[in-house]
């Protein structure tokens, strides 16, 4: 890990978030967020480094409600909030001294993946994207994920969800469901590979503050969620990063979303959902490396701006 990295907050709503900001050599900044209540440490550490030491900024944040972040109820996962909280940090990004405002990337990985479709279409002035092992569709994912459920954790999830959504209404505290958990019990992913992501992100157990649980509310709007469907949008290169083996967000959807982009690489590595931080690690910071020393060059940022016009 970077001895070099800063805490920082910057405004988003009517609270702040907090960030880890990496200072960078060479211009260019990676934005980075974790999936559902991964936080920013765990989320990030492992490739942030990496990409450090290649000489490029990192923004790493929490979403409000998590984490450092402000915000409560906590636990929460609100699909709007979270987008508007990418939009902060970039705009603080843009206003960091090391970071060129035109060699901007966002990273992200399983439900921030998927995010990063929404905002990179939303931010055509992104030099890049990278969106790792991406929640794309949750309409296709959701059959999948009922299937590794027992029909008796199935009902007593949802059953929770309903009356987590409808104490909110009257300001109960949030029902709290583990993020992950072994099939047979309530939770909110129990696919095969949703309990490698302790290994995977935590395998030291050193970030003692990082609660894996969420609002079981998430249950209900998950299936409705569907960012890829922005995928038309994008203007700025993308590069998805899917493993073949993924049962948890699946690879089709994302290979699907991303031919529907201008511009777009996809890498296929061998491995389940949590593989980019395991056994294919190495493969995944070459590729993603090797993506945004590609995109976020000057001449190429140039380049950008002169076909884009704004020059």
């Amino acid at each position: 890990m970077s001895g070099q990295r800063e805490k920082l907050r910057f405004a988003s709503g009517d609270t702040s978030c907090a960030a880890w900001h990496y200072p960078g050599s060479n211009g260019g900044c990676v934005i980075m967020a974790g999936g559902t209540s991964v936080t920013k440490e765990p989320a990030s550490d492992l490739f942030a480094a990496r990409f450090n030491d290649a000489g490029f900024a990192v923004l790493a944040f929490d979403y409000r409600r998590f984490g450092e972040s402000g915000g409560a109820p906590r636990q929460v996962v609100r699909f709007g909030e979270q987008i508007a909280d990418w939009q902060a940090a970039i705009a603080c990004a843009a206003g960091l001294p090391d970071v060129d405002p035109d060699r901007i990337s966002i990273w992200g990985f399983s439900l921030a993946g998927g995010h990063v479709f929404r905002v990179a279409a939303d931010n055509p002035q992104l030099a890049s994207a990278i969106a790792q092992t991406p929640l794309v569709d949750g309409r296709a994912v959701a059959p999948h994920a009922v299937r590794c459920m027992t029909p008796l954790a199935l009902l007593r999830l949802f059953g929770r969800g309903v009356a987590d959504a409808l104490g909110s209404l009257v300001g109960r505290p949030p029902l709290l469901v583990p993020t992950a958990g072994a099939r047979g019990t309530v939770a909110s992913l129990t696919t095969p590979d949703a309990m490698d992501g302790d290994r995977a992100l935590d395998p030291g157990h050193r970030y003692t503050d990082w609660e894996q649980t969420v609002a079981a509310r998430i249950v209900l709007r998950l299936g409705g969620y569907r960012p890829g469907r922005h995928a038309s949008r994008i203007r700025c290169p993308l590069l998805v990063v899917v493993c073949d083996q993924d049962q948890s967000a699946l690879p089709g959807p994302a290979v699907q979303a991303a031919q529907n982009t201008t511009e777009s690489e996809v890498v296929h590595l061998t491995g389940r959902h949590y593989a980019p931080f395991l056994e294919a690690h190495e493969d995944a910071v070459e590729a993603e490396i090797t993506f945004l020393e590609k995109h976020l060059t000057r001449s190429h940022a140039a380049s950008r701006r002169v076909l884009n016009g704004t020059d």
